[in-house]
């Protein structure tokens, strides 16, 4: 009998975490479809060639810095500095934050945007306002 009990909250529990990762895993792909249409707006609001590029993980990363007109390797600065300990989080930090304050030149609008894009939830609100406000 308490053997039934234990597989039966064992049960509950793995159906619990299934329902959790389950909603982590639609909550994410749907920020990263949300992500690639501001993108993408953004990309052909700037006129930049090949907007599509927003799709493609890495490669959105290149769009980025071609409507930011920043060189194209930061992104390898990015990738490669973001695996350093402690001090990753800082250049990812830094470097994503220059880009969007290039973007939001492109797009003219106030730069300082894009130190909202550093507040979670917020920065969901300003890549929308930067992408479709006129």
């Amino acid at each position: 009998m308490l053997i039934l009990i234990e597989v039966e909250s064992l049960f509950e529990a793995f159906a619990f975490l299934g329902a959790i990762i389950g909603f982590i895993f639609v909550l994410l792909v749907g920020l990263y479809i949300y992500s690639a249409i501001v993108l993408m707006t953004i990309a052909k609001k700037t006129r930049t060639k090949d907007p599509w590029l927003a799709w493609i993980p890495i490669a959105n990363l290149y769009l980025m810095t071609k409507i930011a007109k920043v060189p194209w390797w930061t992104i390898i600065v990015l990738i490669a500095g973001g695996v350093i300990p402690f001090v990753g989080a800082a250049i990812i930090i830094g470097i994503t934050t220059w880009w969007w304050w290039k973007i939001c030149e492109a797009r003219k609008k106030p730069e300082w945007y894009s130190l909202l894009m550093l507040i979670p939830i917020v920065n969901l609100v300003i890549m929308g306002i930067i992408a479709w406000k006129d």
